[in-house]
This record gives structure tokens, C-alpha cells and sequence, in this order.
């Protein structure tokens, strides 16, 4: 064997080793992890994404099947490690952080190039050709015609006349539409690399979950303490959701046999001297203008929805 071909067999062993030492070192030393898609990426953009990371995090692309040998021997040890192993295929990376994720999220993403679209490919997001002139002379009307986009002709130009969404986030990019995009000078997509999921300390999610506000837990919250509430007062179930509305419930059902019989307790008074003389009622609350006063009592109808239950059922 050629005394170069082995130095340079050697050398990409040498490569193999240093890579696989790097990534077992990186496992044991970031708790966190982001897993990144870089299709459509330049080493350009790639190289100015390190930059904003120096020192804060490391970014790491590999061979798959290298990557793949590394941590799955390393989750045989940590089984925490596992939930990553599914996504090592395609363009992907990891980045190794113990910084601020959030912060580190958005400046990966946050850098991203105009591109042209691509016959073929996957759209990233929707796109859409606005109205008015496009430039062209009135020779491509017929472009336009096969397209069954709607033109016109003004002042020497072909003029698009109603808004037309040419691709749909998801589908693939047929060769017309970048035909007409070419010629329109539009460059739709932006690429850049992309947080597909976050390995954090043990615990491994979708990256969109960082996009989640306070609010919109709080909200996912409470839509599931409703669900929870209607599940129980279905199946007469009692829980803590449906407790409320069940104490409720039953102070309705106390005042409607109430009203139908002599029996009266204090809560159910009011409402017996309401309905006995109404017009006492309506008297008694102050005219607009007036002086502060005491809040009237409520109305039944007003309390019989608070209290969703019905006054005579």
C-alpha cells in the first residue's frame, strides 16, 4: 500500500477520533441541547452564526452515522439521552449551551438570508403575488393567461388584477411559480437555521414550546380545568374543577323549591320579595345622576345565569 494513501487513511481516522472525542466531551459537559435543521444553510451564514455564539455556545454538524454511534452509546449510560436519537437524520446539528436558551434561540433563528424559490422543494411559508403593475411587457400576457392569473393592460404593462396566493406553506414549489417569481424579481423564502426540538437538563420538547407566553400557559391551564369541570358534572363525578358549579347547582334547586313551597331560608327571601312586589324593587334603585348608594340586588334573571341553573326547572 502507498506510504500516502495510508497517511491519508490515517488522517481521516484521526478526524473520526477527534470528532467523536469532541461530541462525547460536549454530552458530558452542556446539560442543554438544541437539535438544528440546516437545509438551505450556507457556510457563510453558518460561520457568522458562530460568531454570535462564541462563547456562549458550540455548534456541532457531523456525520450522521458517526453522530448516531455517539449518542447512543452515551444514552446507554444516560437514558435521558435517547429522546435524540430519532432526530439524527437529514441536515441536522446540535448546539451545546448552558447559557440562557431563550436568548441563545434567538440568535440562531434570528439570522436568515433572502433566497429564490426552488422547483421542487418545500415552501417554508405561504406566498402570495400582490396586485398591481408587475413590470412586464404585454408580450408574457399569455405566461399570466396559462396561470389563470387575472391581468390587464396599463400603461404598457401587464397589471395583476386580483391578489393570488401562488404557493401554500408545505407544498412543493412547482417549476411555473418559479418561472413567474423569476420574472417578477421575488424572493420569497427566507433560510436560515432552524430549533427544531430543545434537550434541557433531562427533558426534551419541541422548540415551539418556547414560544409560549404566560399567558398562553395560564390560558391552556384553565381550558383544562373547564374540560375537567364538564367531564365531572357529566359523569356526576364530583372533582375540585366541578365543585363550584355543583354547590351552585344545588343552591339553584334549594331556591326553586323554595319559590314553589312555604318553606324560606334567608338566601331564598330576596327572591321571594322580589317576585311578590317587583315594583318596590325597580323604586328603590337610583336614578342616573343621583348620589352613590348601595348596590341594588341583583335581578333574578342576572342570577340565574350566574348560577346556570334554571329558577323553575
Amino acid at each position: 500500500m502507498p506510504a500516502d494513501f495510508t497517511g491519508e487513511l490515517s488522517a481521516k481516522k484521526q478526524r473520526k477520533l477527534a470528532f467523536r472525542n469532541k461530541l462525547d466531551r460536549f454530552l458530558e459537559e452542556y446539560e442543554n441541547i438544541f437539535i438544528l435543521c440546516i437545509d438551505n444553510v450556507g457556510s457563510n451564514q453558518m460561520q457568522q452564526v458562530r460568531q454570535s455564539l462564541r462563547g456562549e455556545a458550540e455548534l456541532l454538524m457531523g456525520k450522521n452515522t458517526i453522530i448516531r454511534m455517539v449518542v447512543t452509546e452515551a444514552a446507554a449510560k444516560n437514558p435521558k439521552l435517547e429522546p435524540l436519537i430519532p432526530y439524527i437524520k437529514g441536515n441536522m446539528g446540535f448546539c451545546f449551551t448552558n447559557g440562557d436558551l431563550p436568548s441563545l434561540r434567538k440568535k440562531i433563528i434570528e439570522n436568515q438570508v433572502p433566497a429564490a424559490a426552488k422547483s421542487g422543494g418545500f415552501a417554508p411559508v405561504s406566498v402570495t403575488i400582490p396586485t398591481g403593475p408587475t413590470g412586464l411587457d404585454p408580450g408574457q400576457t399569455a405566461f399570466f393567461q396559462a396561470m389563470n392569473i387575472a391581468t390587464k393592460i396599463s400603461r404598457g404593462t401587464i397589471e395583476i388584477v386580483t391578489e393570488v396566493q401562488l404557493i401554500k406553506e408545505g407544498d412543493r414549489v412547482s417549476s411555473s411559480a418559479v418561472a413567474l417569481l423569476s420574472k417578477l424579481g421575488i424572493r420569497p423564502f427566507f433560510f436560515g437555521i432552524q430549533v427544531t426540538h430543545v434537550y434541557e437538563n433531562g427533558s426534551f420538547y419541541d422548540a415551539k414550546v418556547m414560544d409560549l407566553t404566560d399567558d398562553d400557559l395560564k390560558n391552556k391551564f384553565f381550558a383544562g380545568v373547564r374540560h375537567v369541570a364538564a367531564i365531572s358534572l357529566a359523569l356526576h363525578y364530583p372533582t375540585a374543577a366541578s365543585l363550584p358549579h355543583l354547590i351552585l347547582n344545588a343552591f339553584g334547586h334549594l331556591v326553586a323549591v323554595s319559590l314553589e313551597t312555604d318553606y324560606t331560608f334567608e338566601e331564598s327571601q330576596r327572591f321571594k320579595d322580589y317576585l311578590a312586589n317587583p315594583d318596590a324593587f325597580a323604586a328603590a334603585a337610583p336614578a342616573g345622576g343621583a348620589a352613590a348608594a348601595p348596590a341594588p340586588e341583583p335581578e333574578p334573571e342576572e342570577e340565574e345565569e350566574e348560577m346556570d341553573f334554571d329558577l323553575f326547572g
